[in-house]
């Protein structure tokens, strides 16, 4: 008997080893692309997933300062950058063990490869650490990204208007200018890695927009109005100007979205 979609994301949450969780999350999109995963939702998605023993997980107002323009801070910067990336493999595949069942196929489609895309990223950036002579694991990280998930476990209207519509689009607005501080530096490797990221997560916020208006739709709601609210129920941080307009706009994130929300403040990202 085939393992089903629920089964194969349940796995992904539940491998602690960042490399071990990569193949995972390929294995499961690829098996899925091909066929050979049942569109069943019959395992439950863990509160919490795995977790490695490093890197250390601290409250985000504990989290060491990172020295700007000097080579451990623009190390530190990558390994804050690769954990994102690793929280997000659980974030995608949660979406789609948690919620599938509610959407037609398509949307498994559209978030098994978020989650092969999120993969791929944190290889890249783990990868590009080792050649500087770190590793994932060799630093404190941030421990509030996945209290998006526990905040929005019950809904996937929550759920959708807050990580690809806040926290992804959050990285549109602010990946340009990390990927120039990295040029300026002649980290030119750094920066084409950053560069793929940026393309690949204005599809995510895509993905996220559409699936979200289509709920909506189906609810008979506004989605502009929703969102707001669920913002306004869910979401512990501010939505912070400067936006990229132009990338958003493309994800289908248009500015009547977010334009009357933005004030000054950090963000919880």
């Amino acid at each position: 008997m085939r393992d089903t979609v629920a089964q194969a994301a349940a796995t992904v949450l539940l491998t602690a080893d960042p490399l071990a969780k990569v193949a995972a999350a390929r294995k499961a999109a690829r098996d899925w692309r091909l066929g050979r995963l049942g569109f069943s939702f019959d395992v439950a998605m863990p509160d919490e997933p795995a977790r490695p023993a490093a890197p250390e997980l601290l409250p985000p107002n504990r989290m060491p300062r990172r020295g700007k323009g000097s080579e451990h801070g623009r190390i530190a910067l990558i390994h804050a950058l690769a954990h994102i990336e690793f929280v997000a493999i659980d974030l995608a595949f949660d979406l789609v063990g948690r919620f599938g069942g509610q959407f037609p196929r398509a949307f498994t489609d559209d978030w098994m490869k978020v989650g092969a895309d999120e993969a791929m990223h944190f290889a890249l950036l783990d990868r590009r650490l080792k050649q500087l002579g770190s590793h994932y694991g060799a630093m404190p990280a941030h421990d509030g990204l996945w209290e998006a998930a526990r905040a929005t476990a019950h809904d996937p209207a929550a759920r959708l208007a807050v990580v690809p519509m806040v926290l992804e689009a959050r990285g549109l607005d602010v990946t340009p200018t990390t990927i120039e501080r990295f040029k300026a530096v002649g980290d030119y490797a750094t920066a084409a890695i950053l560069g793929r990221i940026f393309r690949d997560e204005i599809v995510h916020v895509a993905a996220g927009t559409r699936w979200f208006e289509s709920l909506c739709a189906e609810r008979r709601i506004d989605s502009r109005a929703e969102w707001r609210a669920l913002l306004d129920r869910y979401f512990r941080g501010t939505v912070k100007p400067p936006f990229n307009d132009s990338a958003r706009e493309t994800a289908g994130l248009t500015r009547d979205y977010y334009e009357s929300l933005a004030v000054s403040g950090p963000i919880s990202l």
